[in-house]
């Protein structure tokens, strides 16, 4: 186990040095989420997981394997790298709503291609029994995948930057070709989950019973506009004076900032978790 977390974070590390933009949430950030979720579900829910994870090699991505939630949640990032075969789910993993506009989701939800859409339509799948095992697979993947990346911040609420993207950040000590998102998607989600009580059963200690009651509430469109608010306030704000004005040459995320960022990030991931139960008990159990 410490070895494969050695070898995540050396593979994380190496990311900063590659081309193209960071993964949605990296691995662990959609594992853990994961692992939540799994963990809250109906005893029902969760054999009715195990069913559809079995039809796994219908899928054909061997370079991608399915056979486990923690597998198929990252899944559909990993197909990416299958060539064409599923571009068409590219605009799936975000939706470019604009803090510094009144939140709203008809103009980044066109045609449905934006993650909340694409929660509520993956959802309906698979709780639909006559769609077949293949596609039902695949629409939880998405649905687990997507539930994880609307609870990253700059996958729900961005500036004109692609989601922090073009916006080039030191974290700490580290440089390189880092960029705000990067940061959010992995450095910091690394930490946050980490932190003591770290990984899924740490976090879900982390919360009352009141409290769990209350992430678990709302609509798709709540957690969507939830989202937003923690990107304006906790990713943009503290680092950029004027959120709303020029693209900054470069932010920076000193340890006090990294700090006041990890209770933010916990939280996120840990209500990704629970409304990823309550979805699939809706669908599954």
């Amino acid at each position: 186990m410490m070895i494969a977390r050695r070898l995540g974070l050396l593979l994380a590390a190496l990311a900063v040095l590659l081309p193209g933009p960071a993964r949605a949430f990296w691995e662990y950030g959609h594992e853990t989420v994961a692992g939540i979720a799994l963990a809250e579900v109906r005893p029902a829910t969760r054999l009715a997981i195990r069913r559809l994870l079995r039809a796994a090699p219908l899928l054909e991505t061997p370079a991608c394997p399915a056979r486990t939630l923690a597998e198929a949640s990252v899944w559909p990032d990993c197909v990416k790298t299958l060539g064409s075969r599923f571009s068409y789910a590219a605009s799936w993993h975000y939706q470019d709503v604009d803090i510094c506009k009144p939140f709203g989701l008809k103009p980044a939800c066109r045609d449905g291609n934006c993650v909340s859409a694409q929660i509520t339509r993956n959802l309906a799948l698979v709780k639909d029994r006559t769609v077949p095992a293949r596609e039902r697979l695949m629409a939880l993947a998405f649905l687990v995948h997507f539930v994880g990346d609307l609870h990253q911040p700059l996958h729900a609420g961005e500036h004109d930057d692609a989601g922090g993207n073009r916006v080039k950040a030191g974290y700490g000590i580290a440089g390189g070709r880092i960029n705000l998102h990067m940061v959010w998607d992995g450095y910091l989600a690394e930490r946050a989950i980490s932190t003591p009580p770290a990984g899924a059963a740490g976090l879900r200690t982390a919360a009352t019973p009141a409290e769990r009651a209350a992430m678990t509430a709302g609509s798709i469109e709540d957690w969507s506009r939830q989202s937003w608010e923690i990107a304006r306030d906790a990713v943009y704000a503290p680092v950029i004076a004027d959120p709303c004005g020029p693209e900054p040459a470069r932010v920076q995320l000193d340890d006090a900032k990294i700090r006041a960022a990890i209770p933010v990030l916990r939280a996120q991931v840990l209500r990704g978790g629970l409304r990823l139960a309550r979805l699939l008990d809706e669908a599954l159990g």
